[in-house]
């Protein structure tokens, strides 16, 4: 690879004016790819040319040459930039823009040029680059000791949070925040997963300085303190640190102050229920387990009319909340939504929430002036909408009622956009066109002066004929000479005196007046005065609709919960799903329950009941391989979840007590990248769980102990059991194909068996997936083998082998009880066997082949006694 040349004066001198100012820039920015704008192309040079040529497969050519090395260089164009910063920045890369921001005419150099901005996967904002279903966070970690405080930023909405949170809980956070970006001070020691770790940028360890970040984050906010933001007397230097580097890295990306970034709010752990990284992909909320994003929860669910809806419905499903009351006033605002005769306003509004703006990202694109003419259209029409939207929840109560007065429309600003812009404005500002006619006279006059250019000189033109009394006299236009009045010679005595010779011809001869020449003045740079005079006032504009932000931002709010309220109400009217009620005391119960997922995905589903209360915390669930276990405990989970999100839930009934964490050790998978074994990612889970889980906690575990010997694998999952129902006393859900384990119940009142059942039909196997109590009687392994296509031969071989070690165990005896004290071993010695004694009084060397014959005939019997 080429490496760009170093950057010293010296060094400089040698190269030409143009490559000194690149290799001045790109010395500013050597962590990037630099974009350096010239005429229609952003051209790359050097090791970004080789960089680039290689990740968008553009062509790498040399051209010229610069201190006496010809220069490696690629291209891109400068219209279809996007498309490519759309794929750098899904490759995880970061790109300087550099633009021309001197007049190329007046220039006696290179044209002046700067950065003009930093593109980062964490620091998004166009539209182009952005998804716009999900949010793209940029992330920031300081790490104390055992302790880490993180702060992220959604650029694209200027929300900034904070949260200082155990670094053994760190990748479930991470897990939950899905950052695009992560930042660390360059000594940190944090550990990040694989597919975290490529994401990382490493700054300065003093970027994490907590009193710099103070001093910082109260400039950013106009504050005194951060009283407001951080109450109480806590030490918040790590949260602190960590989104001081945000703000910096943050703003040095977009080269201005983030307007939009208006407050900061602390997380508290305890705000939500508890979801480590292995429940979250366990339970498929926005991704299966093969990563893909149908079918899941989220896409079941996601039926919202808006993008900034759906960022909102993805959002909740991964925040189910510990507040229930506030859970409980989403579950009052569905109920009005569906209405008591399913005559409530849900159709209608969604039908006037299709059309509304993402105001959440406009927002922030006034805020950083990258606001879009048409965005600008969009966000009046929204506007204007929001009177007809709030109408629909008039006199409702509660939580719709506050959400229709967060629609108040913010008249000033709608004013300015009326007044301001074009009825149609392009797509771009360059284009021309998007200050509305009328708005500002001189404007109007240097558009007029395109428009009317021919009829101005058609009116001239008779006027000069008037007063010439010059018949053939012509009024035109060329390029090389602008305009001009032609008179042929025959007409010379004819002139008016204020004429002035421009152009002498072989039979005629062209003129220009005072009048012509300060038309000509106004006309050939019309075009040009009027874009920038377009451009001064849509700067202006959006300087005006600065002020506005925090109105806007408040509607984004109220539009997103509406829209997802609207989803879940849908859900509810379209899959029959039940409110959920919220109780004091604690249990779990749900009549016929059923996987939202699942049930979709099946003709048809079986229902199935769960009572759970103080003297019934576990249930120990047995019963064949795809008979429904694992399903029936997904479907408890994400009826919970759902219940602390707001939502309606799938079931006829369903009343929950108080929940903190719902954790689930549902199979497992090499981690090759961290040396673990599948055995081992299991006990950690299972660890996690053990050491995590409260009173107040759903535990699912779904076969645990199958990666080792059975004896190892039966005994850790006996011991594991015992100590969720001892120890933990969590709302437990036990799948296990030991059947030794089911003996539980009879030692333990508070666990109770149940099974999932199935019956042979010929040489299949029927599941019913209908859960009923007391253990199951056997697994239908085999059968269920045969379903998957194992040969013939081998299943037979199986089925050979199954009846022997049955025999075998019941020729044995009863099953031993595993768990019972081991009796200690017998003192006595046991009597010699009579075929032990007549062997041992033998002598081979004295017996002849017959006597020896006879012998051996005589031990069989004895043997055989």
């Amino acid at each position: 690879m080429t490496a760009a040349p170093t950057a010293t004066d010296g060094e400089l001198a040698r190269h030409t004016p143009m490559m000194q100012q690149y290799l001045r820039l790109k010395a500013a920015h050597p962590d990037v790819l630099l974009f350096y704008r010239m005429g229609d192309f952003y051209e790359l040079f050097h090791a970004d040319a080789e960089r680039a040529a290689r990740l968008l497969d553009i062509t790498l050519t040399k051209r010229g040459q610069s201190a006496g090395q010809p220069i490696p260089m690629a291209g891109v164009p400068y219209h279809a930039c996007e498309q490519y910063l759309a794929r750098l920045v899904k490759l995880g890369e970061s790109v300087a823009i550099c633009e021309q921001i001197g007049d190329p005419a007046t220039s006696k150099g290179p044209v002046e040029r700067q950065v003009v901005r930093i593109v980062t996967p964490g620091t998004l904002t166009d539209a182009a680059l952005l998804d716009d279903r999900s949010d793209s966070l940029l992330l920031a970690m300081n790490s104390g000791r055992q302790r880490v405080g993180l702060a992220w930023l959604n650029l694209a909405s200027g929300e900034l949070r904070l949260l200082e949170t155990a670094a053994s809980a760190l990748p479930a956070q991470l897990m939950r925040l899905k950052p695009a970006e992560i930042l660390l001070g360059d000594t940190s020691a944090l550990s990040l997963p694989d597919d975290q770790a490529q994401r990382a940028r490493r700054r300065p360890d003093w970027h994490f300085d907590a009193a710099a970040a103070t001093q910082l984050l109260t400039t950013h906010f106009g504050t005194r303190d951060l009283a407001a933001y951080l109450p109480g007397e806590e030490d918040h230097g790590l949260v602190l640190g960590a989104a001081g580097a945000l703000m910096r890295y943050a703003q040095a990306t977009q080269l201005q102050t983030l307007a939009h970034v208006t407050g900061m709010a602390l997380e508290r752990e305890s705000s939500w229920l508890r979801l480590d990284a292995a429940t979250r992909r366990n339970l498929e909320i926005t991704e299966t387990l093969r990563g893909e994003p149908a079918p899941t929860l989220l896409s079941l669910l996601d039926t919202c009319a808006t993008a900034l809806g759906t960022r909102w419905l993805r959002h909740c499903l991964h925040h189910p909340l510990a507040d229930r009351s506030v859970a409980a006033a989403r579950h009052g605002a569905i109920a009005e939504l569906l209405g008591a005769d399913g005559a409530g306003p849900l159709e209608a509004l969604q039908a006037a929430l299709a059309g509304s703006a993402d105001v959440e990202r406009i927002g922030a694109r006034i805020a950083l002036k990258s606001a879009r003419p048409r965005e600008l259209a969009a966000l009046r029409e929204t506007l204007h909408a929001l009177p007809g939207i709030a109408a629909l929840l008039a006199d409702r109560a509660g939580l719709l009622a506050a959400l229709g007065a967060d629609l108040a429309v913010p008249a000033d600003c709608l004013a300015r956009l009326d007044r301001s812009l074009a009825a149609e404005p392009p797509a771009l500002l360059r284009d021309g066109g998007a200050i509305a006619a009328g708005f500002d006279a001189e404007l109007d006059e240097l558009r007029g002066i395109q428009a009317n250019c021919g009829q101005y000189l058609l009116d001239l033109e008779a006027r000069e004929k008037e007063r010439s009394g010059i018949a053939s006299l012509k009024v035109e236009y060329n390029k090389v000479h602008g305009f001009y009045i032609e008179v042929t010679h025959a007409h010379a005595d004819k002139v008016p005196d204020d004429y002035r010779r421009r152009q002498t011809l072989k039979n005629a001869e062209r003129y220009i007046t005072p009048e012509l020449k300060a038309f000509e003045d106004k006309a050939l740079s019309a075009n040009d005065r009027a874009l920038a005079l377009e451009k001064r006032l849509y700067e202006a504009l959006l300087d005006d609709l600065t002020a506005h932000i925090a109105a806007l931002q408040r509607i984004a709010r109220a539009l997103a919960q509406l829209d997802g309220l609207c989803a879940f109400a849908t859900a509810a009217r379209r899959h029959d799903y039940c409110r959920p009620e919220f109780v004091e005391h604690p249990c779990i119960e749900i009549r016929d329950g059923r996987h939202p997922v699942v049930e979709r995905q099946v003709d048809t589903f079986i229902a199935n009941d769960l009572d759970l209360h103080p003297a019934r915390r576990m249930l120990l669930v047995t019963g064949p391989n795809m008979g429904g276990k694992s399903t029936y405990m997904r479907q408890t989970a994400l009826i919970a979840l759902l219940a602390h999100c707001g939502s309606y839930v799938p079931a006829t009934s369903c009343r929950l007590g108080p929940l903190d964490a719902i954790h689930t050790r549902i199979g497992a998978s090499d981690d090759l990248a961290s040396g673990r074994s599948t055995f081992m990612v299991e006990m950690t889970e299972a660890a996690a769980i053990l050491h995590g889980a409260t009173d107040r906690s759903l535990v699912l575990m779904d076969e645990i102990g199958r990666g080792t010997s059975t004896f190892d694998g039966l005994a850790l999952a006996f011991a594991i059991a015992r100590h969720l129902i001892e120890k933990n006393r969590a709302w437990t859900l036990f799948a296990t194909h030991y059947f030794e384990l089911t003996r539980l119940a009879l030692d333990h009142p508070e666990c109770a068996n149940v099974h999932l059942d199935a019956v042979e039909h010929g040489q299949s196997v029927v599941f019913l997936h209908a859960v009923e109590a007391g253990p199951a009687s056997q697994s239908y392994g085999i059968q269920v083998a045969a379903l998957a296509g194992i040969p013939p031969a081998v299943l037979r071989e199986a089925k050979r082998r199954l009846v022997e070690l049955e025999n075998r165990e019941a020729a044995a005896g009863p099953q031993p009880d595993m768990f019972a004290t081991v009796p200690p071993a017998p003192s006595f010695q046991a009597e010699p066997h009579p075929a032990v004694e007549a062997l041992s009084a033998l002598d081979p060397d004295s017996l002849s082949p017959r006597e020896a014959l006879e012998k051996l005939y005589a031990l069989k019997r004895l043997a055989a006694e």
